[in-house]
């Protein structure tokens, strides 16, 4: 790692030295050998001035291989700076689904009048793809793909792909259609080029593919990605017409996106956590949960007024109300990760939640008991009092065997309503949890003082 960062700097260094020399041909003699991803690791650092000397160093085909390694709010920003035939050549060139994605994001006048300057198939595409929800297969499929007829060689079909190749985002996986352009077959690269030339591609095409249709959710693609180890994923209309593909790098993107907002979620920071938000809007987005949360835990204040009496019979049960209530919390949080984690990677179902159940509720009583037993024999110890140890040992193991009840059964719940299971934040759970805690805490003790 720190030679990849000292090679990066070297890197860095050595460019920004020949932007400022102002010499386009030493400028691309150093930047064109580097990978795309350097490229835009060294970009994005670049002043205004500097970028636009770029873009006059560079066609637009040789910066669009870099500008399509960029965030989307880096594309965002860069697209508007570059000059308009510029911006509308690297449209051109990317990627169909890149730019969708990048032209969802642009303000609608800046975008009409890039598409009325764009290539018309290019633009017809991009629109196109433009019209399918978010979070489907059609949304971050692409339509730059190779198709394969079953009746013609292998040798035929080879020389097609030395001219139609480059234009692909992928030949890994190649697609064979029928006349009605219904999927019907595909082949590897690799049974391509072993096979012999006079075959069919007939002969050697695989005629069960795994396919997405193009309103199936993202998440269920990148799990199918991930149980067949595939490349690529053909997207397929209800009648079976190849309509395009995903690849994998595009579901990268899926996971990412879906982790940030699980994350997001359970930490009721949803759409508050892109580091180049403002304070003020990130304040807005998370004021509704703090708020809410603010107001719920005012039933704590409720609770320990209702058992005034107990805590002026013994003071010293105040001390142990942060103890008690920390320890259920952190454990409802540990069960609440666990059951979001497994509903997300679809590991749940029908005939181990109870297992998972038992599971969790088992390991509350273990965890209970431990705790329970230690500061038991630390509290009689250190405030020479058995009766709180035992008050406070019995209200930690009853705490966290419901605690982890609780964090199991919420998010199970809320899945079961059909719901996002993450929207069972970690501090929403937490504050539930407290205020049961606390009940417990000062049932136990007043149960206990009438005895003692």
């Amino acid at each position: 790692m720190a030679i990849e960062r000292t090679e990066r700097a070297r890197h860095e260094a050595q460019v920004t030295a020949l932007i400022q020399k102002g010499d386009p041909v030493d400028f691309r003699d150093v930047f064109l050998t580097l990978h795309p991803g350097e490229q835009g690791d060294i970009f994005i650092e670049l002043n205004q001035p500097d970028r636009a000397f770029v873009y006059s160093a560079l066609s637009p085909e040789e910066y669009t291989d870099l500008f399509e390694k960029l965030e989307l709010d880096e594309q965002q920003q860069f697209i508007q700076e570059m000059p308009r035939p510029y911006a509308v050549s690297v449209l051109n060139d990317m990627f169909s689904d890149n730019a969708a994605d990048l032209m969802t994001e642009l303000p609608d006048d800046f975008m009409n009048e890039l598409f009325e300057q764009m290539d018309e198939t290019e633009a017809t595409e991009v629109k196109d793809l433009m019209r399918y929800p978010d979070d489907t297969a059609g949304a971050i499929m692409t339509t730059e793909f190779i198709v394969l007829q079953a009746d013609k060689t292998i040798g035929a079909t080879l020389e097609e792909l030395r001219d139609l190749g480059p234009e692909a985002e992928t030949i890994y996986y190649l697609y064979v259609i029928d006349a009605d352009r219904r999927l019907v077959g595909v082949v590897s690269l690799r049974d391509l080029i072993v096979s012999p030339l006079d075959h069919l591609i007939a002969d050697i095409m695989g005629r069960r593919v795994v396919s997405a249709h193009v309103m199936a959710d993202q998440e269920d693609l990148a799990r199918t990605v991930q149980k067949y180890d595939l490349l690529a994923l053909p997207v397929i209309d209800s009648d079976d017409h190849l309509l395009g593909i995903i690849t994998v790098d595009d579901v990268m993107d899926v996971i990412e996106r879906e982790t940030t907002e699980d994350f997001e979620e359970l930490s009721a920071t949803k759409g508050s956590s892109d580091i180049n938000m403002g304070p003020v809007e990130a304040a807005k987005k998370r004021a509704p949960w703090i708020i809410s949360l603010m107001f719920l835990g005012m039933i704590t204040a409720s609770t320990i007024g209702g058992f005034e009496d107990t805590l002026e019979t013994i003071v010293l049960l105040a001390v142990f109300m942060p103890l008690v209530m920390g320890s259920a919390g952190n454990a409802a949080t540990q069960s609440l990760v666990v059951a979001v984690r497994s509903i997300a990677l679809g590991t749940i179902n029908r005939k181990n939640v109870a297992k998972m159940i038992r599971r969790e509720f088992g390991t509350g009583v273990l965890l209970g008991l431990a705790c329970m037993v230690v500061i038991f024999g630390v509290i009689t110890v250190l405030y020479d009092s058995a009766l709180i140890g035992m008050i406070v040992g019995l209200s930690i193991f009853a705490s966290l065997s419901v605690a982890t009840i609780v964090g199991t059964l919420v998010p199970l719940l809320i899945n079961r309503l059909k719901l996002d299971p993450a929207v069972a934040s970690g501090p929403f759970i937490t504050t539930v949890v407290d205020n049961l805690g606390l009940l417990i805490y000062f049932t136990v003790a007043t149960s206990l003082l009438r005895f003692f």
